[in-house]
């Protein structure tokens, strides 16, 4: 397994180098992070930035039936686009009211796509404007960059990554390694397998990280059988081996990995008969989710060191 570098400046504050970033474990959008967001959308109203997608036209140009020139952003096209793809999200925003998290984020989304960074082309003295023109890849970078920082400064669980995609992040410790692994084993299929589960875990909505679980166990029962084919005993066997030659520590490993199996065939993770008992509880996901992860973590590692031995 490989990990790729991503990492974000978020312009840290004083407190974040000297005593660290806050947890980010907060999955609801809270009073002062919603504050913050309608700060900075009001921002890019008032400069114009929405006007890289919702353009307003200089009437000069539009009365001599000219397109082209651009003066601002078109509040009426942005708020009747708005309304079609996010009707829970209206404007013009209240800061004190806040709004449902999926809709924020699905509407932070949506202003992603929108935004181009403004600048001034030739001054039309006749309007008092200055004709615009875009540069949507800095403008998108600021964007995000600004809601990162109140998302951290927040403790809110969640990121906006490059592909303009808002996900959410693994909790402290799992959030290292999940966030930027590649999967390269041997097996096609196991890779498959975990960057599904990877992927699925890192989504915001809660029935997708559940499912997230299905695909880490099916990993598990396939990654049982890497090392001796459908000899699945002699397989698991080969796997603890080469994890912990030691022997005392290779038993904790063989209980663990027994009790996890013991897991999944128990709980609604692969199957769905009525005995299985549901996971109800996110905070019961994550648990779940890390620690199987964290014991498929080691055996991959230990195999990669075993393959370059």
């Amino acid at each position: 397994m490989i990990i790729k570098e991503d990492m974000l400046d978020n312009n840290s504050y004083f407190t974040d180098r000297e005593f660290g970033a806050r947890s980010r474990i907060e999955e609801e959008i809270n009073q002062r992070a919603w504050s913050g967001l309608v700060v900075i959308i009001n921002s890019r109203f008032a400069d114009g930035s929405f006007g890289y997608l919702y353009p307003e036209q200089c009437k000069d140009d539009i009365g001599r039936g000219v397109i082209g020139n651009v003066c601002g952003y078109d509040s009426n096209s942005f708020s009747l686009a708005l309304a079609s793809e996010i009707p829970e999200i209206s404007l013009p925003f209240e800061a004190e009211k806040v709004q449902s998290t999926p809709a924020v984020l699905d509407f932070l989304e949506f202003c992603h796509r929108a935004i181009g960074k403004p600048k001034f082309g030739n001054y039309h003295s006749y309007y008092g404007h200055y004709h615009l023109y875009f540069q949507p890849e800095e403008g998108k970078t600021a964007f995000r960059e600004d809601i990162n920082r109140v998302f951290s400064r927040n403790g809110i669980a969640y990121e906006f990554n490059s592909d303009g995609l808002i996900v959410r992040l693994a909790p402290e410790g799992l959030k290292d390694i999940l966030m930027p692994a590649v999967f390269r084993t041997r097996d096609p299929v196991l890779n498959s397998l975990l960057e599904a589960a990877r992927t699925k875990y890192l989504n915001r909505n809660p029935i997708v990280r559940q499912e997230a679980l299905e695909k880490l166990w099916d990993a598990w029962e396939r990654l049982k059988t890497i090392e001796q084919g459908m000899d699945k005993k002699a397989s698991i066997t080969a796997l603890l081996n080469k994890a912990a030659p030691e022997s005392n520590f290779r038993e904790t490993l063989n209980m663990e990995a027994k009790e996890l199996t013991r897991i999944g065939n128990n709980f609604r993770i692969r199957h769905s008969e009525i005995s299985q008992v549901p996971i109800e509880f996110n905070e019961h996901v994550d648990y779940l989710f890390h620690r199987l992860f964290s014991l498929i973590f080691l055996f991959l590692r230990t195999i990669d060191r075993s393959r370059e031995a």
